[in-house]
């Protein structure tokens, strides 16, 4: 069997990956004419590498866009690296319907330091977390199956932790004040409850109560008070000197958040 009528069967059976490994043990074929064949493919734009020895079948309806979107072979490539993980912040929030900040990178939190993949056009960024599998999650539905996105509280709790990586206060604002709308009170304690830094919490607390989510933050307003914490910066590469506290989450407001809704 040739590596395009392996390819040609992996597609109609659903499948839009291959690995390397896979492919020499189902069509014989020795490792020099198996990297021809690959070029030859991806000359065709029927296949594209996404990392060494993982590849995305393209079909027909995708070769003008280069390559498939990223939420149907996620599953496949993070397998493939041998790496937990789940959809997250802005990628996780647009699933959510919190639109308006469309990210230009898919973006997904796993276990490791992993490097970045851009192809066809695609990019995949990758963040790391020690405790990905802690992280409240949810199934959504993709054509090629399901996969695990960071629930609506887990995300907006991931959004203030990595702030300095997706766009700044601003923009997390903005998110936030669109996925509120789905965040419910009992998850936001579910999320707070496996993030290590209680300060994170704290400053979600604030960004939820000036998003007009006071309702929302209640209970976790109550859990908090259980907590020993102490107080945190509103923005942690600005100085704190010289600003005013808000009591209630104990966040020393350093700087000016407004979001764009």
């Amino acid at each position: 069997m040739t590596l395009s009528e392996y390819v040609e069967r992996l597609q109609g059976s659903g499948r839009y990956t291959l690995t390397r490994v896979e492919a020499l043990r189902a069509t014989g074929l020795q490792a020099n004419s198996f990297e021809v064949s690959v070029c030859r493919l991806a000359e065709k734009k029927q296949i594209v590498g996404v990392r060494r020895g993982f590849y995305v079948i393209v079909p027909v309806e995708y070769r003008s866009s280069g390559i498939l979107p990223p939420d149907w072979f996620i599953n496949d490539l993070m397998k493939f690296l041998g790496q937990p993980y789940y959809v997250a912040l802005l990628s996780a929030a647009e699933m959510h319907g919190a639109a308006h900040q469309r990210p230009q990178a898919f973006q997904v939190i796993t276990s490791e330091a992993t490097r970045e993949v851009e192809a066809a056009g695609l990019r995949i960024r990758f963040f790391k977390k020690a405790n990905v599998s802690a992280t409240p999650t949810v199934k959504k539905r993709t054509f090629t199956g399901d996969i695990p996105i960071s629930t609506p509280a887990a995300t907006a709790l991931d959004l203030v932790a990595y702030e300095r990586r997706v766009g700044r206060l601003n923009r997390v604002m903005t998110v936030l004040q669109e996925l509120g709308e789905s965040i419910e009170a009992d998850t936001l304690i579910a999320a707070a409850q496996t993030d290590e830094q209680l300060a994170h919490v704290q400053r979600l607390g604030w960004l939820l109560d000036k998003a007009g989510f006071e309702s929302v933050t209640a209970k976790l307003h109550e859990w908090l008070g259980q907590k020993k914490t102490k107080p945190v910066v509103l923005n942690p590469s600005h100085p704190a000197k010289g600003f005013t506290r808000d009591p209630k989450w104990s966040v020393i407001v350093n700087t000016e958040v407004e979001g764009e809704l």
